[in-house]
């Protein structure tokens, strides 16, 4: 008897149907069956089932002598079903890798409950995916498993039968079947979490919910959506069975409501005169289950009275009038935008007419995130060197957090923002600023970079349009002609930029500020980061820091990180890390569906991440360059170097001259670590030469170099670097000479 029947309905979905049967064959977890339900398909979902069934034996087909619809299909696949617990999976969608072995640890968690609920994601044709927004109501907080009474939010949840798995005895034993017709979701879904003596959720994304373009069938404009009726006509004759049901039925009628109201509203479902009917059938339905008592939102209740009076006209003419006012509310926000945006712009000339400010200095990295990178490192540099320097710090208001208690925060496209840009004497990005900056006589533009180069950037990209996107190469080119200093970490930096970004600046090859830290962080602070991040003690912390992949429309990367932690064992621990710019959220550090995978992605500094690490796994990130000045083991993954080099290319083979060990595919990364030349003597030396050629600057002083010279015109005072091979915790300086280049 397997752990689990996946069962598979299939209609029309040849182009999806390979997608969804290798997302249950690819799972790590092996015990389950998958029976696809072939509904008499008029395309080649039959032979795809049939060619699948005989290369592996877990796959069972059945084949319908007529087209059912999808409650009788999945009714034929319970008929056949064997296992423990029932998952419905359309043909069109697919589990998320690692599911099942979620399911099934949720499952065994929580005592074999009789319904598990779990999460989903939308999935579009452009890669994009978006996860449910009540994904909250699935928090996996209380008590392991519940009555639906004890948790009724959990009915905002999306009530189709595939977010859920069922043990297949307690649908055996209720005799819960599926109905004919469209919607046939509703007496399933309601009836099963009424019924369920257990429930119980699991707050992670196990279905890919394909959002088709065209040929979903509740789009259509057909005649069936009235079958919503005979649906609900089957959940209350369900609860009038069962007196111990009856509190539920008010809610089921509110519900009711507003499945009516959403079909009556959706455009293109409903044909062409027959909303009238429909309308009437939804009044006789309010007065037949009508049960007063369940709360209903403001907003709700008009529309829930006219159902109930049958004020056909009275609602079409309220909708119609909503929707126009849509319209208009947009309307009048697109001219709100531009009236706003010309009063900025015209208060931004005015300000550039007044004097500078010499004592002002703006801050800002990555668009406009948090307070992060080089400019910070230099904001509070500057702070503590510079007598009287008021410093800004521009970041979105979702970052302000970040930003310390003596800087001002400036929030982009306000009215203050355009005051400091235009009066501030200096600015410092790792970015450039918004294109409209007028660089006015005597102010100094700092461009920090934000990092040491290793994939090609600036006018390189031109030959490379995978990478460049809809970059504006001379507006770039512009931006750059408005620097007046471009930091440099190191000679290959310092070439990079020079060849890349041409212009008339003034390269400091200083080092980087961002990397002070390192030199200046005790065990202390480090040991408190790592409970912050919750590192178990005792555990090795490795970084996963992979870098953007222009060619990809979505970030997914290849390295299965719970395969990883499975192999090195109980005592390590993954902080996994996405790009900047894949990035999306924001908050605390959060954990995984693994207990040893967490995701780091919404800390916001990098910085932190690196000093409570004990290696770092990357492939082409510059982050590479500033870790190895922790002199800590780094592990280069390069699974799709020939991709990554015919888009984005790079300036030197990183496999040829790396700071340590490199895989080329996940066995070898295995083999890395489980042998620990990870961290052994080859590996160790390679990052001293890497530390060598790329750090040689970065002793602690990098922040105290740059401001003296850029804010207080000091050449004569800078601190000495101290060189790579003497330096301890605090950089022990020794003469070794500063370059400057002017490039002209």
């Amino acid at each position: 008897m397997p752990r689990f029947s996946v069962i598979v309905p299939a209609y029309r979905v040849q182009a999806y149907l390979h997608a969804c049967l290798d997302s249950v064959l690819n799972q790590s977890f092996k015990d389950y069956e998958i029976i696809v339900v072939d509904d008499c398909s008029p395309d080649a979902c039959g032979p795809i089932a049939d060619e699948y069934a005989v290369r592996d034996p877990r796959v069972g087909v059945v084949h319908l002598p007529v087209n059912s619809g999808l409650g009788p299909a999945r009714n034929a696949g319970m008929a056949r079903a064997t296992g423990d617990y029932l998952l419905f999976l359309d043909g069109d969608d697919t589990l998320t890798p690692e599911a099942l072995q979620a399911v099934a640890d949720r499952l065994d968690a929580t005592g074999g409950p009789d319904v598990l609920v779990y999460d989903y994601a939308r999935t579009y044709w452009s890669g994009e995916s978006v996860r449910n927004v009540f994904a909250h109501h699935l928090a996996e907080t209380g008590p392991p498993s519940f009555r639906l009474a004890d948790r009724p939010e959990l009915l905002k949840v999306l009530m189709v039968v595939w977010n859920k798995a069922y043990r297949r005895e307690f649908v055996e034993a209720e005799g819960f079947t599926f109905a004919p017709g469209y919607y046939e979701d509703t007496p399933w879904t309601y009836p099963v979490l009424m019924a369920a003596g257990s429930i119980a959720v699991l707050d992670r994304v196990c279905v890919g919910y394909r959002q088709r373009r065209r040929g979903n069938i509740l789009s259509t404009t057909t005649h069936r959506h009235f079958d919503v009726f005979d649906q609900y006509d089957r959940v209350f004759a369900f609860i009038d069975a069962r007196p111990e049901l009856a509190s539920w039925r008010p809610v089921m009628f509110r519900r009711m409501l507003d499945h009516f109201s959403t079909l009556y509203t959706s455009r293109g479902r409903l044909p062409r005169g027959t909303r009238a009917r429909f309308f009437r059938m939804a009044r006789a339905h309010c007065r037949r289950y009508r049960t007063p008592g369940a709360p209903v939102p403001r907003r709700a209740r008009l529309r829930h009275a006219l159902f109930r009076l049958g004020a056909h006209r009275t609602y079409r003419a309220l909708w119609a009038a909503q929707r126009l006012r849509g319209r208009l509310g947009r309307l009048a926000a697109t001219a709100h935008r531009a009236a706003r945006g010309a009063a900025l712009q015209l208060h931004y000339r005015v300000q550039l007419r007044l004097p500078l400010r010499p004592g002002d200095a703006v801050f800002a990295a990555y668009w406009h995130r948090g307070y992060t990178c080089s400019p910070a490192a230099l904001e509070a540099t500057a702070r503590a060197l510079v007598p009287g320097l008021r410093t800004s710090w521009i970041c979105r208001p979702e970052d302000a957090r970040t930003v310390p208690d003596a800087t001002r925060v400036l929030h982009p496209g306000t009215a203050a923002y355009w005051t400091a840009l235009a009066r501030s004497k200096f600015l410092v990005n790792n970015v450039n600023f918004d294109r409209r900056l007028v660089k006015r006589r005597g102010q100094i533009l700092l461009q920090t970079h934000h990092g040491t180069p290793l994939k090609t950037m600036g006018t390189d990209l031109v030959h490379r349009p995978a990478a460049a996107g809809s970059i504006d190469f001379e507006q770039l080119l512009r931006n750059v002609d408005k620097w007046d200093f471009s930091l440099s970490a190191n000679q290959h930096s310092t070439l990079v930029w020079e060849r890349t970004y041409p212009s008339g600046y003034t390269t400091l090859e200083y080092g980087s500020p961002r990397n002070d830290v390192f030199h200046r962080t005790g065990p202390e602070e480090t040991a408190r980061l790592r409970e912050l991040l919750g590192v178990p003690a005792g555990s090795t912390a490795l970084l996963y820091a992979p870098t953007l992949r222009d060619y990809r429309r979505t970030q997914h990367h290849s390295l299965d990180l719970e395969q990883l932690v499975r192999v090195l064992g109980p005592h390590y621990v993954v902080l996994t890390r996405s790009h900047y710019l894949e990035a999306t959220s924001h908050g605390a550090p959060g954990h995984t569906a693994h207990p040893r995978i967490i995701d780091v992605s919404a800390h916001p500094s990098v910085e932190e991440l690196c000093l409570a690490s004990d290696g770092l796994i990357t492939d082409y990130s510059s982050l590479m360059f500033d870790y190895v000045n922790l002199d800590r083991p780094v592990v280069l993954y390069l699974e799709d170097a020939q991709a990554y080099e015919a888009t984005r290319g790079t300036y030197f083979d990183p496999a040829a001259f790396p700071p340590g060990a490199v895989a080329r595919d996940q066995e070898e990364l295995h083999e890395i670590f489980t042998t620990d030349h990870w961290r052994g003597p080859r590996s160790t030396q390679r990052r001293a030469a890497f530390r060598a050629r790329f750090c040689p600057y970065d002793d602690g002083h990098a922040s105290e170099r740059v401001v003296r010279r850029v804010f207080l015109n000091d050449t004569s005072g800078l601190p000495v670097p101290t060189p790579v091979t003497g330096r301890g915790p605090s950089g022990v300086p020794r003469q070794v000479p500063v370059r400057e280049y002017t490039n002209g």
